[in-house]
């Protein structure tokens, strides 16, 4: 490994890079990538997860569900929330740092062939989320892993992940998100998500607005590969609150599979876990073949979803979501309400730019209502971040009081505020819930983790 490396000064040298959303869609560049690496996007079957909500959490049950099943995995997901090392993750685990390094040591030469390729042809150098998507294609095939789950950075026809083609295609729930890039309507959106379909795969679905649903079963009929949506093959018989989690039943594709317990909370989560358990079903025997329920057991016991309605501190309870999209929003608020007896919840929100801030907050005080009235806009250190100010002037535009509106463009300034007023209540049943994006979630993680240590 070169010692003039380390995993902050690789991310750095990363950084350097082009972001997505200042390029045009392009693949050329990465099937150039991984034509000069020697084809680490073939050495191994993929699960490629696309589709708006859900993504990571969805990853993360396959992935535990084929670890049970004895076999060695790579994940790639994205945002990281703390360091980037846990986008590329090795049977469970963010890569280890040393191998982080060297991969990236070793493939750099080659990136330089295809950056200096770019250059003559006037188009930019591969962007920060092209090099990490080959880093994770590089790494898999060094370690080796037995299977890949792959999430798609953003839609899917010419995502940097679409390089690879997948043995079980999964969509998770399509709605409105990134319209500025992915089209105005559900179905235009699923146009997009649909190009991870490939011949020789099989398509998973969540339930689907009709349009989305429409767009991905003719996908699925032009490339001749069987399909099956949640609702009509497949999904949640039922489900029952429980300590800590919920007790889930689903019908699957080959089996039926009871009272499965899973330590996530919400309606969205025990879908996420159908859509798994279905996909497995795929992978392993083509949707034919029963799963063993002790290895679900296991598997399910043992997934998490960090910074997925994730109680990060109790007395009072803090609850940190990165939902960072209206129906992210709405499922979350649901699940709350379902899974957690609060007599009063105090927002913090943070929002970045390209995001719908007037929407998120439409769906905070619809979903919540008078168990939200009080609200505390900030903003995390992101340069994408909406201004704490200019949030908190919708807010009050779109019907909360000003008495019950506080600004804090400091993190922590905003969770001290609200675990005040959420402790202001005389049943102690007050709570927090810290959302609205990513990066408000990764920072918020931070400072309460150091604050418990």
């Amino acid at each position: 490994m070169s010692d003039e490396f380390s995993v902050e000064s690789v991310y750095a040298e990363l950084l350097g890079r082009a972001p997505e959303n200042k390029m045009e869609p392009r693949l050329a560049p990465l099937f150039r990538a991984m034509e000069v690496l020697g084809e680490p996007n073939k050495a191994c079957p993929i699960i490629h997860i696309t589709g708006t909500n859900g993504k990571t959490s969805t990853a993360r049950m396959i992935e535990r569900g084929l670890m049970a099943h004895g076999l060695s995995t790579g994940r790639y997901t994205s945002p990281h929330l703390s360091r980037v090392t846990e986008r590329i993750s090795i049977n469970g685990e963010p890569v280890d740092d040393a191998t982080f390094v060297r991969i990236w040591d070793e493939i750099r030469p080659y990136l330089a062939i295809v950056d200096a390729e770019l250059e003559e042809q006037a188009e930019p150098r591969l962007t920060y989320f092209e090099c990490l998507t080959i880093l994770a294609f590089a790494v898999f095939a060094d370690q080796p892993v037995d299977v890949a789950v792959i999430e798609v950075g953003l839609g899917g026809i010419t995502d940097a992940t679409n390089v690879g083609d997948g043995a079980v295609s999964v969509v998770t729930p399509i709605s409105l998100d990134h319209t500025d890039l992915l089209g105005d309507t559900t179905g235009e959106i699923a146009v997009e998500k649909a190009g991870i379909i490939k011949p020789g795969g099989f398509l998973i679905s969540a339930v689907q607005p009709r349009d989305a649903a429409q767009v991905l079963l003719e996908k699925a009929r032009e490339v001749e590969v069987p399909y099956r949506f949640e609702g009509v093959e497949f999904g949640v018989d039922s489900r029952a609150v429980a300590v800590g989690g919920q007790l889930v039943t689903v019908q699957g594709l080959a089996g039926r599979y009871e009272d499965l317990f899973v330590p996530l909370h919400g309606a969205h989560q025990a879908e996420n876990v159908a859509v798994a358990i279905a996909a497995l079903e795929a992978f392993f025997g083509g949707g034919e073949r029963e799963l063993d329920r002790d290895v679900l057991v296991q598997t399910f016991t043992e997934v998490s979803s960090p910074g997925r309605l994730e109680v990060v501190r109790s007395a009072p309870t803090i609850i940190v979501d990165a939902a960072h999209n209206p129906d992210g929003i709405r499922v979350s608020a649901e699940a709350i309400q379902e899974a957690f007896n609060f007599s009063k919840l105090v927002v913090v929100l943070g929002v970045l730019r390209e995001k719908d801030a007037e929407e998120i907050l439409t769906q905070l005080k619809e979903s919540l209502g008078d168990l939200a009235e009080e609200i505390c806009l900030t903003q995390s250190t992101s340069p994408r971040a909406i201004p704490a100010a200019e949030l908190a002037e919708l807010a009050v535009d779109l019907g909360w009081g000003e008495e019950n509106v506080h600004i804090a463009e400091k993190l922590d300034d905003a969770i001290e505020w609200a675990v005040e007023r959420s402790e202001s209540n005389v049943d102690l049943a007050g709570g927090v819930l810290i959302t609205g994006s990513i990066t408000v979630v990764a920072e918020a993680r931070v400072l309460l983790q150091a604050k418990e240590a």
